[in-house]
């Protein structure tokens, strides 16, 4: 049992990662008022943005690459999150149109750049990835030391770290207040001085900032190049993430693990006894059920903030 733990509680953890990081910037995004169907694309710049970094100054910078990757990732994506910010913000257009718009064009750029600097539909492989590692005197801690933290992403803790930061930022500091009460009832807020544009612009920059990290930690982790199938629903999870958790930091990470430990079972299944006689395609195709399976039963049931997807016009009632 001990082994078996041991296998997949790593497993899960690094699947899960990307999806924590993407869906803290759906929650953020959301509980600002404005829908962000654009996570997988902000994710795909991300993945893109971090592997040719990576690959361009792995020899300048060495080990601290993939840091400054995820880093510079998350600042780009960042930028390219304003094109949603404008379109939904200050142009009132439909929010799911311009999400949609945000995924195709992430992927389009991505492809485009790809084959221009490299010749190819994919990148090399980079050379400075994410490796697991032992976390210091933790692993030495009996029976939960081997199963959390020998063998182990660092990017799955800084992910879960992130979570209670996110939370404590959005419901025990007063920038998460108004930016909570923007999402709620913007009326009220602007009428109490909240500038409803500023902070639902900084949601949604905060929203890309974190969807080009989980797509850059996903690139960096697990696929280690990118090509037009290295985001495949992964942002669409994270958005199921943000549905299922109740648009709440902590829930949002829940519903990550849950979908993270979905994606690890074809990686996985082999070890565990139950799984071993199941077909692999099945294995392949669980977590998109489970995440269809997990919204077709709570979404009628999860309340999202009043003001989500309502565009504010300063003046209006």
């Amino acid at each position: 049992m001990m082994d078996l733990l041991q296998s997949i509680i790593p497993t899960v953890l690094f699947y899960s990662a990307p999806l924590i990081l993407t869906a803290l910037g759906g929650v953020f995004s959301e509980r600002s008022g404005v829908v962000n169907i654009g996570l997988e694309g902000l994710m795909v710049m991300g993945a893109f943005v971090g592997i040719v970094f990576n690959l361009a100054f792995a020899d300048v910078f060495g080990a601290w690459t993939p840091w400054l990757s995820i880093i510079v990732a998350a600042l780009v994506s960042a930028a390219f999150s304003i094109i949603h910010a404008v379109a939904s913000v200050s142009l009132q257009a439909n929010q799911v149109v311009s999400g949609v718009a945000i995924n195709m064009l992430a992927l389009g750029i991505g492809i485009y750049l790809t084959k221009v600097w490299y010749g190819k539909g994919q990148t090399d492989m980079v050379q400075q990835p994410f490796y697991t590692q032992d976390l210091g005197f933790l692993a030495n801690i009996p029976i939960i030391g081997p199963i959390f933290f020998q063998g182990i992403y660092v990017t799955s803790y800084v992910a879960i770290i992130l979570a209670f930061v996110a939370w404590y930022v959005l419901y025990k500091t007063p920038f998460g207040l108004r930016l909570r009460a923007v999402g709620e009832h913007p009326m009220a807020a602007d009428t109490n001085g909240i500038s409803v544009t500023k902070m639902r612009y900084i949601a949604v920059l905060l929203s890309g900032a974190l969807g080009g990290l989980g797509g850059s930690v996903f690139a960096l982790t697990i696929v280690s190049n990118f090509s037009h199938s290295t985001i495949v629903g992964q942002g669409f999870m994270a958005l199921a993430a943000v549905i299922f958790g109740k648009w709440h930091p902590l829930g949002a990470m829940g519903a990550a693990l849950f979908f993270g430990f979905a994606q690890s079972l074809s990686v996985v299944g082999g070890s565990v006894p139950i799984l071993q006689d199941i077909p692999e395609v099945f294995l392949l195709i669980a977590p998109y059920v489970l995440t269809i399976l997990a919204l077709a039963g709570f979404i009628g049931r999860a309340e999202a903030p009043r003001a989500n997807g309502v565009p504010y016009i300063k003046g209006s009632r």
